[in-house]
């Protein structure tokens, strides 16, 4: 318990001394984009051909985005049920750009950051193949031994 108290203590320490040196407009922007990953922003994720002049693909939805560290792959997730999501991934080129277009207002706090903490996300959900007799087997200790 010590620890996780300790730990929560470092995250608002760094927290506050992140806030000491960032501006409005980032706060809000770093506010905004937590809002859109946790599917709270309705938006429209259009592909454009520079050569064609034309429109390739338009996605819209509660949908996260994030770029590949190579950036030539677009990684859109959206949410469309309950606990129901559809991933995309789509290539990019030197012809073929992107948009990410908000089509709502969000309320985003420019002097608060915002932290999400998910204790459920800490223990993995975990997914067995195999047969219940060789999952016995692997947690029983050998007699052997």
């Amino acid at each position: 318990m010590r620890n996780i108290t300790k730990a929560a203590t470092v995250v608002i320490a760094v927290a506050l001394l992140a806030g000491c040196d960032a501006d409005d407009a980032k706060i809000a922007a770093r506010n905004v984009s937590k809002a859109a990953d946790q599917f709270e922003v309705n938006r429209r994720i259009v592909f454009y051909n520079g050569i064609t002049d034309r429109y390739m693909l338009s996605i819209e939805g509660l949908c996260s985005v994030e770029t590949s560290q190579s950036g030539h792959v677009l990684h859109v997730t959206c949410k469309v049920g309950r606990n129901q999501f559809k991933k995309h991934m789509l290539g990019l080129s030197d012809n073929v750009t992107f948009f990410v277009e908000h089509l709502e207002p969000t309320t985003a706090s420019m002097y608060h950051y915002r932290v999400v903490f998910k204790p459920q996300s800490i223990l993995p959900d975990i997914d067995f193949r195999g047969s219940v007799g060789a999952a016995i087997d692997a947690i029983t200790p050998d007699s052997s031994d």
